[in-house]
């Protein structure tokens, strides 16, 4: 798991304007900041770039995935693979920013599934690297990845644009 910086005030109003506010264009700026933090992967051609899968309702609502935004402008640069089709929503699920740490994994517990007839896909790929913007707690990472893993995926890091700093109380 890497992230390129830390949630600071800034790092959180240009996740807010790529998340809420309009701007998937923003997105390449946050993965210029996220190209120095590629994680290191075994077989450079056998990598592909996953993003988090937004639930249709969501979907519809913003109009695209921040997620997937970050994971296409990292593709350009890195000029690997996405493969926003991969992985899959299997449930609608509330948003994690108003959950606690201790709710978070029960919240997207079974959230993620493999999209039909997409295992070949997996074997194609030495190493999955699931995209998202936040890292708070990784119970969403680690929900996606299982999904990936139980799916025939052997090897699955994370990046994020930006790392929580994880609060006292869990």
């Amino acid at each position: 798991m890497r992230s390129a910086v830390w949630l600071s005030e800034g790092a959180q109003q240009a996740v807010y304007a790529l998340k809420y506010g309009g701007l998937p264009r923003i997105a390449d700026d946050l993965a210029a900041a996220m190209t120095g933090v590629r994680p290191h992967a075994n077989e450079p051609s056998g990598v592909a770039l996953i993003p988090i899968p937004l639930a249709r309702k969501r979907l519809r609502e913003r109009g695209y995935n921040q997620s997937e935004a970050l994971a296409r402008a990292l593709a350009r640069k890195w000029r690997i693979p996405v493969r926003p089709d991969l992985l899959v929503r299997t449930r609608e699920t509330p948003t994690q920013t108003a959950l606690t740490p201790g709710t978070r994994l029960a919240n997207v517990a079974g959230a993620f599934g493999l999209a039909n007839d997409q295992r070949s896909m997996i074997n194609d790929h030495s190493t999955l690297i699931i995209v998202d913007d936040v890292f708070t707690t990784g119970a969403t990472l680690a929900e996606a990845a299982r999904a990936l893993e139980q799916a025939g995926a052997s090897r699955v890091m994370g990046l994020t644009f930006a790392r929580a700093a994880i609060p006292d109380f869990i």
